[in-house]
């Protein structure tokens, strides 16, 4: 029997070997899906209830019956970081590997079907726009937390009470979803068969170092700082991947200058990161003495070197396009200066036959007088 076409795969006439490489590929969609439903059946047995809720619920609650003579009757469930949220990252992480798969396949490529894109726009509009889905949830999400709890009205709470700062349910299911998205981006380099090392290095790259620096804000109770840090970043990267997205369809780059928004954008995000990061970090837990202060101190000194890789990585990239574009236009001026000259040649020989024959083979005016 023939197997059908489904999430995550296109369409082909040969269906590939079972359990080939081509097969998982074009089949990858489905077959996690049926690996993650296995966590999902395994919370309606009450004998595996216990081992499949370790995957998919949050774990480590410090307002139930462990905090119960702490916190008043009623108060919502709060959470601390701990081991077992990493059972919580792989669940979710096949969740996102399905999510890609769907926003690809019945969103993205029903789009660039209709554009008839090259090669090389086809993989940045791909790229663009799985990133701007994930980035304004991201946003949208950061911003609701960040409201609910305070963290904007009051900035005091970003340090106050550290290093005892237990996170609500959206609070910390948000960064269990940070994590699993940046780890499903491995995967998806062999699912998307992006093969090409200049290709991969930079997914690579934004994979692990993502990963690692909210992982380290997450298990060092940095968690109401990263929050609002990433949610003012995730702002300045979904404008850049707008922009981006515009450029695809914009061919003619007639919005080619309302990209200064972008980096006025990504400017005044670094400025405010830095700011709010020394304000934390070195004023707010720093000053308060303690255990703490050194690991205060390392924190600011890496998010600082952060800004200013981001920054240098930015001034590198403008200087670059700058001298892409003049390359650019110094070899259209050569070829309309190449092409002009032929049409001249071209013309002054027209004009030639044009006169009569007779005209044509008598010597000019000048010749007869110089004989």
């Amino acid at each position: 029997m023939a197997i059908k076409p489904g999430l995550g795969r296109k369409t082909s006439n040969k269906n590939p070997p079972i359990l080939s490489h081509e097969f998982v590929i074009q089949n990858h969609a489905d077959i996690i899906s049926c690996v993650a439903m296995v966590f999902v059946v395994g919370l309606m047995n009450e004998s595996t209830a216990s081992f499949a809720s370790a995957f998919i619920s949050l774990h480590h609650n410090v307002s139930g019956e462990e905090a119960s003579r702490e916190q008043p009757y009623g108060k919502p469930y709060t959470y601390l970081a701990g081991i077992k949220d990493y059972c919580a990252i792989f669940f979710y992480t096949l969740t996102c590997i399905i999510m890609h798969a769907i926003i690809q396949e019945f969103v993205l490529d029903k789009i660039s079907k209709k554009l008839h894109l090259s090669k090389f726009k086809l993989a940045r509009f791909n790229e663009s726009g799985q990133l701007v889905a994930f980035y304004l949830l991201s946003f949208v999400w950061g911003t609701h937390v960040a409201l609910r709890e305070g963290y904007l009205g009051q900035v005091a709470q970003l340090w106050e009470g550290y290093p005892a700062h237990p996170m609500s349910f959206l609070h910390k299911f948000y960064f269990i979803i940070q994590l699993a998205y940046y780890l499903h981006m491995l995967p998806e380099l062999y699912f998307q068969k992006v093969r090409a090392k200049e290709e991969q290095q930079p997914k690579i790259i934004h994979s692990i170092s993502g990963f690692t620096i909210i992982v380290l804000a997450y298990t060092l109770s940095f968690q109401r700082l990263a929050l609002v840090l990433l949610t003012l970043h995730y702002f300045s990267e979904l404008l850049a991947h707008v922009f981006q997205l515009i450029g695809v369809f914009d061919r003619e780059e007639r919005l080619a200058r309302a990209n200064i928004v972008n980096n006025v954008c990504f400017v005044l995000v670094r400025f405010a990161t830095s700011v709010i990061g020394v304000l934390t970090l070195y004023y707010g837990i720093g000053r308060s003495g303690g255990s703490y202060k050194a690991r205060a101190v390392i924190a600011m000194i890496a998010l600082i070197a952060l800004q200013g890789y981001l920054v240098y990585s930015f001034i590198t990239e403008q200087l670059r396009a700058k001298r892409e574009a003049k390359r650019e236009a110094k070899l259209l001026a050569a070829q309309t200066k190449k092409a002009k000259a032929p049409n001249k040649d071209k013309l002054k020989r027209k004009k030639e036959s044009d006169l009569p024959e007779a005209d044509q083979a008598s010597p000019s005016p000048v010749k007869q007088k110089l004989k």
